[in-house]
């Protein structure tokens, strides 16, 4: 299994990449810094680079996956969040860095993919609630969001056969945590019961913990039509799991 994960320096990204290196799977990191423990791994390849400088992006995927022409799963995880302010508070310059990283940034990484790749097996963009919620501060970065999603769904109108997706992680310390909904499924998912003791106010799981049901919600997403948008919790507590 090949796996492509942007934003590896992140506590999510490098637990995630752990989570498949350990499986077994050869990855390839994206992010502005190498990292020890991932580079102990015979079965990890890194690029060192800052998505942000998105002129130099095309050039530097292309060299570093020159070699590689079939993923299975690619996990758009590098993202920016705004200053939590009122949108009329928000320069356009804000805007614009947000929409470079959260948007831009991803569809380069997706054209070079499906340019250099034979075959894109999956496509994971980690989105946000926020954009659902548009929720008084989050300005660009719920503009962002929103734009990533529809991008996800553009792709997967055109490139049928990659499967795309956005997911909100959810409860993993990320900056658009916002919420926590009541859950009360009559029969528990395997992972239900521990995920509705770290769901209580304050209560967040570590990254390994994070990671391990994201594995499990890729999984899980991949039954349903691609260009979908879903919060990991609903996809563990939705009623057809519930039943």
């Amino acid at each position: 299994m090949k796996v492509l994960i942007t934003d590896t320096g992140s506590v999510f990204g490098h637990a995630l990449a752990m989570e498949y290196l350990n499986s077994g799977a050869h990855v390839y990191g994206i992010s502005p810094r190498s990292n020890d423990q991932l580079n102990k791994y015979v079965n990890y390849n890194h690029l060192t680079h800052d998505i942000e400088k998105i002129n130099q992006l095309n050039n530097k995927l292309n060299t570093f996956l020159d070699q590689v022409k079939v993923f299975d799963l690619v996990v758009l995880n590098a993202d920016a969040v705004s200053v939590k302010q009122e949108i009329r508070k928000t320069t356009t310059d804000q805007i614009t860095d947000a929409i470079n990283i959260n948007v831009l940034a991803n569809k380069i990484i997706i054209d070079v993919l499906l340019d250099n790749a034979y075959a894109i097996y999956q496509i994971v963009a980690i989105s946000s609630g926020a954009l659902i919620s548009s929720a008084r501060g989050w300005n660009a970065y719920a503009v962002s969001k929103s734009a990533l999603n529809t991008l996800m769904r553009l792709y997967a109108r055109e490139v049928p056969e990659t499967h795309f997706s956005a997911l909100d992680p959810g409860m993993t310390g990320r900056a658009d945590d916002e919420s926590e909904p009541g859950l009360s499924p009559k029969k528990e998912h395997p992972v239900s019961k521990n995920l509705k003791e770290v769901n209580k106010k304050g209560n967040i799981p570590d990254p390994v913990y994070a990671a391990n049901y994201m594995v499990e919600a890729m999984g899980i997403i991949l039954q349903e039509e691609s260009g979908t948008y879903r919060d990991v919790r609903d996809l563990f507590f939705s009623p057809e799991l519930s039943d």
